[in-house]
């Protein structure tokens, strides 16, 4: 798993997955073509999550904020939010790496790339890796899995990042999953 090989130990962790009635390749295609924000519950989340820092970047921050609820949300708008492919196995596998400090209000993004996503992590900071697995199970029937992994480079990080991840933990997970139901839908909807 790709995600082994780049965050092989981690602090915090979460896997979901879905069973899909198509190809490894529809559903691959499905990972960067299907709105992720589908579900009005992950739009709000995302949006919950975005208001701090709308807040702080004033009449700007609400214009951002406004067209982010109403916009598509595709594998490619959370590339220009930070989030990096890392790695991918096409029609298999894809990492997604992201950097910074999550739990403050902007959320502290840093830039990252493969390389130096495996560094050492400057104090203060995590990251976090979002591996997307397709397992196949019968032809034309495969298993979508998730996993999400974070890693805090010190006791102090650990601490922080521990208080947001048990506020933000449950609709972490109600993301991955709709997220995981938006591939689904899209990678069936191809393959009848």
């Amino acid at each position: 798993m790709l995600i082994d090989e780049y965050l092989p130990s981690y602090d915090a962790s979460e896997k979901h997955s879905a069973t899909v009635e198509a190809s490894a390749e529809r559903i691959y295609t499905a990972l960067r073509t299907a709105d992720l924000a589908a579900c009005k519950t992950v739009r709000l989340l995302l949006t919950v999550r975005a208001l701090p820092g709308a807040l702080l970047m004033g009449s700007k921050g609400w214009r951002i904020l406004r067209a982010r609820m109403t916009a598509s949300i595709r594998l490619q708008a959370f590339e220009q939010r930070g989030f990096t492919v890392l790695d991918e196995d096409p029609p298999r596998e894809l990492l997604i790496g992201l950097t910074g400090r999550f739990w403050t209000l902007r959320g502290g993004l840093t830039a990252t790339d493969a390389k130096s996503f495996v560094e050492s992590l400057p104090p203060g900071c995590a990251r976090a890796a979002w591996n997307l697995r397709i397992e196949p199970v019968d032809p034309g029937r495969n298993v979508l899995v998730t996993e999400t992994r974070v890693q805090c480079a010190d006791r102090k990080t650990r601490r922080k990042f521990g208080a947001y991840w048990l506020l933000i933990r449950p609709g972490s997970g109600l993301i991955r999953r709709c997220m995981l139901r938006a591939i689904k839908e899209e990678a069936e909807t191809w393959s009848h």
